[in-house]
């Protein structure tokens, strides 16, 4: 029978709409075993993950089931080609991104136990597996109660050799603990801003003040919104810079040290 006449009859017998044809034509085609995927019950993207992995040698029968969608097949293909043990990931409870952190963690060799759970999301699995690849700590983050944001900010912070336990905290947002680890990147006083009660901007003009050198006491205070302490910084930073022309000490600093 040629595939003409196989095209018709399945056409004629089952109800197949014209992209399902499309990928039945393509396999006979190529000669691989349509059988296993001429089924009305696959969408035809499901067809084609299972044409290209019968045309890649694989054995589709780990994820030609309806139960999977076409972008969780393509992880299981992706992996089998792989060469790597699908049978962590081809569940369908993890979605398709999950399943492609934990397959990436398996090509690098990694314990993906360590975060292969339904308790974590896309992103937390992906802080958690970049944790492994670098070598970090990641029992100091690897945690569900840490956003996939806040678990960067800490294993960013462990890449450089900062002491985290100032920020691991979930008291802190992720834009928080960017400010804190920044300023300890910069051997500053975090501890001036290191609190909850100022949001990720105020932070980042308290840094900035102590960046530049300036008494931030006379704005590193939270009923000053960020732009009041933009603008009181600028201030501070033109004194200072002022002074520094004319060889000056400001009054300000006269005053604090009692010669005024």
């Amino acid at each position: 029978m040629s595939i003409e006449e196989v095209l018709q009859k399945l056409k004629s017998t089952r109800k197949f709409n014209d992209n399902q044809m499309n990928q039945i034509r393509i396999g006979l085609e190529a000669g691989l075993d349509v059988s296993q995927y001429a089924d009305p019950k696959f969408y035809y993207k499901q067809m084609e993950q299972i044409r290209l992995g019968l045309k890649a040698g694989l054995d589709v029968s780990q994820y030609a089931d309806t139960k999977f969608n076409e972008l969780q097949m393509g992880e299981i293909r992706y992996g089998l080609e792989k060469g790597v043990d699908v049978s962590q990931y081809a569940d369908p409870k993890f979605d398709w991104c999950q399943m492609r952190e934990i397959r990436l963690g398996l090509e690098k060799g990694l314990d993906v136990s360590r975060y292969a759970d339904l308790k974590f999301d896309r992103c937390q699995m992906e802080e958690i597996r970049c944790g492994l690849e670098t070598g970090v700590n990641i029992s100091l983050y690897a945690d569900p109660k840490f956003e996939g944001n806040q678990m960067y900010q800490i294993s960013i912070g462990l890449e450089a050799g900062l002491d985290v336990s100032q920020y691991a905290d979930t008291k802190f947002t992720s834009g928080q603990m960017d400010q804190i680890r920044l300023g300890m990147e910069a051997k500053l006083d975090v501890s001036l801003y290191a609190d909850p009660k100022f949001d990720g901007k105020q932070m980042n003009q308290i840094r900035l003040g102590l960046e530049a050198g300036v008494d931030v006491s006379q704005y590193a205070d939270h009923k000053f919104d960020d732009y009041q302490m933009e603008a009181i910084r600028l201030g501070l930073v033109a004194v200072l810079a002022e002074s520094a022309l004319t060889n000056e000490v400001p009054d300000e600093l006269l005053t604090k040290m009692n010669l005024f």
